[in-house]
């Protein structure tokens, strides 16, 4: 695929997206087995799981004709056609304050699914508003009235859920709609007092957390009533972003630790141990949505047994580099050539900010010392860092007071910093779904950016990988390298 022959706004979203319609098992219109295997999910519950009587259902799952269900997944063309289908003036209102103008490809497909309460997977490149598709589509279900939880939101770092904690907000500003955050940084008690309803206005609506301190919200009781401090009956939706990650179905680190607080687990356990807790405690007719960049045949085996004939939107492997962003490489021959390249590529350029991407944790400090021995005034990111600590250097990073931002694959997900214009894989990543979501980073929506990858003998033939993978083209970087940027 050429990167720089297609306008967005010329492009017909149809050569984009194949929208899975009619997917159905023959006793579709009874739900007898799904239903079946859905309500009753909570008998083959693990020992950590929490036990409690059984969830008096508040929500119903849809059942559909295949009339209806050809009308919900065309796509719609602009955000005032949402008044159609219930939202309010106010949520439309936050759409355009935020700044959407016109839905992308991803939100023209998947709000409206959303919205009546199917099974929903969505695909689409990094940066095309997958965060703004769900975070209307949820809204536009949220019952105002009603003091309780209806919809969580699971991302998998602390980073991501704290930007869609903040799109969430900025969507709903004209609302009365509650949100609140559920991360490692944010006091335990907080969080408690909070879901419980003992802060101001009353419980959240929606709840955005990462698994660990979400389990960990599932798991307590209030002390003077012993009752759970959820009321679980009330959810009716649940999203999973970045979703291949959280199923454990990429490449590389199918284990991760606890991205939030002990909760008397094998810290080692995986992320999708961590869903299917989660999963298994809400009620049998939740809807869940699942939106990633990268989706791969183990991805779809696990969601069999997990969704309920979802209505899927996906996007070709070979669609998936981003419009705008142009792909180079330097052959460095040796890793420690690395390092004067880098510098002379800074020397050359006017870059605005940029990220450095590494593949280890060390080398991101070794880099990062080095950089600050030379003058540049950098901010590092990698897991083993505090909340605070990162925290600090996205706020840095974000404000312009360090203009290089050097990380681990900690950061290549979701993250949208506007003013990123230069992606530097300073190691190429191991896991190649990796490569479309670092250099996301730049061009986000329709902005122009560049990455640049820096290829030693050793490891020359992952390029190759790479642009076989994503039908694609990463030249050699051209001489006149000050006028990349123009």
């Amino acid at each position: 695929m050429s990167l720089n022959n297609t306008n967005m706004e010329e492009c017909n979203d149809s050569n984009l997206f194949t929208v899975v319609k009619t997917n159905k098992p023959k006793n579709y219109d009874n739900y007898n087995d799904n239903d079946k295997r859905r309500n009753n999910r909570k008998d083959n519950n693990h020992q950590h799981q929490r036990e409690r009587e059984p969830i008096k259902e508040g929500y119903e799952y849809p059942k559909i004709s295949d009339e209806e269900r050809e009308l919900i997944t065309q796509p719609i063309e602009t955000f005032d056609e949402l008044r159609d289908h219930g939202i309010s003036d106010k949520i439309i209102r936050g759409i355009f304050s935020y700044g959407f103008e016109k839905p992308s490809p991803i939100q023209a497909r998947s709000i409206i699914p959303i919205m009546t309460g199917m099974d929903v997977i969505s695909q689409a490149q990094s940066g095309m508003g997958k965060t703004g598709a769900f975070c209307i589509g949820v809204l536009g279900r949220i019952q105002e009235n009603k003091n309780e939880v209806q919809a969580l939101v699971l991302a998998h770092t602390r980073e991501l859920a704290l930007q869609i904690d903040a799109v969430f907000r900025q969507i709903a500003t004209h609302t009365e709609i509650r949100i609140s955050l559920c991360v490692k940084g944010i006091p335990r008690q907080e969080n408690i007092d909070r879901i419980s309803g003992k802060g101001r206005g009353g419980k959240p609506h929606i709840l955005i957390g990462t698994p660990g301190r979400v389990i960990d919200m599932l798991n307590t009781q209030d002390y003077s009533t012993g009752e759970y401090i959820m009321n679980l009956s009330e959810i009716k939706t649940l999203v999973i972003d970045e979703a291949d990650e959280m199923l454990g179905t990429t490449n590389s680190i199918y284990k991760r630790k606890h991205d939030d607080e002990n909760i008397n687990d094998d810290e080692n356990v995986g992320f999708l141990e961590q869903v299917r807790k989660i999963f298994m405690s809400l009620p049998g007719s939740v809807q869940m949505c699942l939106f990633s960049a990268t989706m791969n045949e183990s991805f779809f085996d696990i969601t069999k047994t997990l969704m309920r004939d979802p209505i899927t939107i996906l996007v070709k492997t070979e669609e998936l580099t981003l419009e705008g962003i142009r792909q180079y490489h330097i052959n460095v021959e040796e890793n420690q050539n690395k390092f004067p390249t880098l510098c002379a590529l800074y020397s050359l350029l006017t870059i605005s900010q940029s990220i450095i991407y590494c593949n280890s944790l060390k080398q991101v400090e070794i880099l990062t010392n080095k950089l600050k021995d030379n003058d540049f005034v950098v901010s590092n990111i990698h897991g083993k860092m505090t909340s605070q600590e990162r925290e600090l250097a996205m706020s840095q990073f974000r404000s312009g007071k360090s203009r290089v931002l050097v990380s681990t694959d900690l950061l290549s997900r979701g993250i949208d910093v506007q003013q990123v214009s230069v992606v530097i894989n300073y190691d190429l990543p191991h896991n190649i779904e990796n490569y479309i979501h670092r250099i996301g980073r730049s061009g986000r929506y329709g902005r122009k950016g560049v990455a640049i990858n820096f290829v030693t003998n050793y490891n020359n033939n992952q390029i190759k990988t790479i642009q076989e993978f994503y039908s694609t083209m990463i030249e050699p970087l051209p001489a006149d390298i000050e006028k990349l940027l123009d």
